[in-house]
């Protein structure tokens, strides 16, 4: 079967979106790759950004294709499923570029995971992929498309109705073979993902070493996807890297929900002429693991402290057993080897404004970087908005939406536009 999986040409124009909006690797879609690829199938893979293709480019490169299948992302990569932008409106452009030309139109993302129905209305597509997505698509063309009601985790119209065949899937992930890249792609991937120690030398890549967190913290959109933790063979860990860096990459950064402490693999690391990034919580490192994690030539760490109190780590359901003074000291041990280190804060309340001024006063005396506390988005796959609302329903983003424009007046230190509502934002490509 010829299969295309596309990552669109991304915009984000009056979105809320907090990641990162240099281009990235599509993890999701170079896992799908491997595994189609692997099972016989001819793939074509693009990506807007790293293709320098328009949407309208994109789509004329699928349909030279001619595919059975075509799979399209809803989040612009696999590292900000857990806060992608709600609106989709590029993907809709996409498909509508696309038209007839493309097969079968499949969505996959953390939009159709949490609300298939909605996202099928939405993109007009012919199928949406509950929860991770590569070995999905993988049955899918394996004799899938013509029983869809026989493969799990999906969405599709079945004349007036939409059938929701259950999920949301996690994949096995533990014996995903090493991932590939064009050359091309490495080439012009310019972008160190949360880099700031010094100005970028050299491509930088992404890698996924584990997959979900152990954690259920409140403001964590990991419900219907990336949710149980699983950690990758180190062999196939290790023959990717081994492959970006012989294609010129000179940093990586592992796109894990949480890097946990694994000593074979920053062993294996120091032992290669590469840098990384990774986020991580500070309080599961104990100082010798901080040490070994620089010398393996980790350059920046995000880590995730969240509140200054016990109290408000508690209420995020945190499960912290480290104390405030404890995390602070092992943000500061952690920069003595580490360029840069970030303490990750959000806005909870009861925090007074005073302790956190003080706290990051204190971590920037020792080199060591803390945000600004700053609002959360109550994303439907998070424990927050089930708090607050229930399970997610056909309104759930429009509502987690509202909600967050009409509480606050300031948003993140990225966000340049006030950010428009959702209806606002999907009016032109997907209409009532």
């Amino acid at each position: 079967m010829r299969i295309a999986l596309v990552n669109p040409t991304w915009s984000f124009e009056n979105s809320i979106y907090f990641g990162c909006r240099s281009p990235h690797l599509p993890i999701e879609l170079g896992a799908c790759k491997v595994l189609l690829e692997r099972a016989g199938h001819e793939v074509l893979m693009l990506d807007g950004a790293l293709d320098a293709l328009s949407l309208s480019g994109l789509a004329d490169r699928v349909a030279d294709f001619a595919p059975t299948m075509t799979v399209v992302t809803t989040a612009p990569t696999y590292l900000f499923w857990r806060c992608a932008q709600p609106e989709l409106r590029v993907p809709r452009a996409f498909l509508d570029a696309l038209g007839d030309r493309g097969g079968r139109t499949v969505a996959v993302g953390p939009h159709g995971s949490v609300t298939p129905e909605t996202t099928l209305a939405k993109l007009a597509c012919d199928i949406v992929v509950r929860g991770e997505c590569e070995e999905v698509v993988t049955r899918l063309a394996e004799g899938g498309l013509a029983r869809l009601d026989a493969v799990p985790a999906l969405a599709f119209r079945d004349g007036a109705e939409t059938v929701v065949t259950g999920g949301p899937a996690a994949t096995t992930f533990v014996d995903l073979p090493a991932l590939s890249w064009p050359d091309a792609w490495v080439a012009r991937h310019h972008h160190h993902h949360h880099r700031f120690d010094r100005t970028p030398e050299g491509p930088g890549a992404e890698v996924e070493a584990s997959r979900g967190c152990p954690y259920s913290c409140t403001f964590c959109a990991k419900i219907d996807f990336r949710d149980k933790y699983r950690r990758r063979a180190l062999p196939a860990i290790l023959e990717e890297v081994d492959r970006l860096i012989g294609q010129g990459a000179t940093y990586l950064y592992f796109i894990d929900e949480i890097f946990l402490p694994q000593k074979p693999l920053l062993e294996a690391l120091a032992a290669r002429k590469v840098e990384f990034g990774v986020q991580t919580r500070i309080d599961l490192w104990k100082p010798d693991m901080l040490d070994l994690l620089g010398q393996a030539g980790c350059v920046s760490i995000e880590a995730g402290v969240e509140s200054l109190t016990e109290a408000g780590r508690a209420l995020l359901d945190k499960n912290c057993r480290a104390s405030t003074d404890d995390l602070a000291e092992r943000l500061i041990h952690a920069r003595r080897s580490v360029p840069f280190v970030q303490a990750n804060l959000i806005k909870v309340a009861g925090d007074d404004p005073e302790l956190v001024a003080a706290w990051r006063d204190r971590l920037r005396a020792a080199g060591v970087w803390a945000n600004d506390p700053v609002p959360l988005y109550p994303y439907p796959s998070s424990p927050d908005y089930r708090r607050l609302w229930g399970e997610p329903d056909g309104e759930a983003w429009e509502r987690a939406h509202a909600h967050y424009l009409g509480q606050f007046d300031r948003f993140s230190d990225i966000q340049e536009e006030r950010p428009a509502p959702l209806r606002e934002l999907e009016a032109a490509c997907c209409p009532a």
